[in-house]
């Protein structure tokens, strides 16, 4: 898991998902009272510890990028 902070100041924790098609994720999950709602980027790696890596090596640049193209996640 990581920490993110978007531009707007809102707190996120960032894990791995799966879809149920396979397709790993990051995950964008609100955190310390970030009302907004989840929202999910997918991964480029095909294993789920490549994901991992993915997302840990992700320089603060890239984890923008990955946000800002992120969508929100359908919940129910």
């Amino acid at each position: 898991m990581r920490r993110y902070t978007d531009s707007e100041g809102r707190p996120w924790d960032v894990v791995l998902g799966r879809e149920s098609f396979g397709a790993l994720l990051a995950l964008f999950v609100p955190a310390a009272g970030n009302r907004a709602p989840p929202r999910q980027s997918m991964l480029g790696a095909e294993s789920r510890q490549g994901a991992a890596t993915e997302l840990a090596d992700l320089e603060p640049a890239e984890l923008d990028a990955l946000f800002e193209r992120s969508q929100p996640k359908e919940t129910g």
